[in-house]
């Protein structure tokens, strides 16, 4: 009997040293927050804004984005996410993002025709970056593309 004892007992320790062992390699790759390891003083913000939606995206002056926010992110949904109160929302939760990297200034970039345009560029000012220079990226055609033939009723 105690021979029998001891085969069932080793398979039991055994198993259970695996079980250790996986603990602990689970407590061995427990992950932590990167810290941010550049400062940017000064930026560029690019504001899209379209009939529908607006983006805002903070970028260092390479170019590297450094944060962003949309509507539908900060939970507009519908024709709510192009009016002028999403876009100082929106405007707020980008550069609280942007604020770590530690952003006072930057230079704007608009894009597009939307009603948020003018709230958002408003709403940079009011949360504490300094707006260095505004300028309209919008595009504009040429006389690009053909247009669509006339439609008959």
């Amino acid at each position: 009997m105690t021979e029998e004892s001891k085969n069932i007992a080793q398979p039991t320790t055994a198993s259970s040293e695996a079980n250790e062992a996986k603990e602990v390699v689970k407590k061995t790759k427990s992950r932590s927050k990167k810290g941010v390891s550049r400062q940017v003083s000064s930026g560029r913000a690019y504001i899209k804004s379209t009939y529908n939606n607006t983006i805002v995206t903070f970028t260092d002056q390479n170019g590297n984005v450094l944060s962003w926010s949309s509507a539908g992110q900060c939970g507009f949904k519908g024709p709510k996410k192009s009016t002028p109160y999403a876009a100082s929302i929106i405007v707020k939760d980008a550069y609280e993002k942007a604020k770590k990297y530690g952003l006072k200034e930057a230079s704007v970039f608009v894009k597009g025709i939307g009603g948020g345009r003018e709230a958002a560029i408003r709403a940079l000012n009011a949360n504490g970056l300094n707006v260095n220079n505004i300028k309209d990226v919008t595009p504009i055609p040429h006389n690009g593309c053909r247009a669509k033939k006339p439609r008959r009723v």
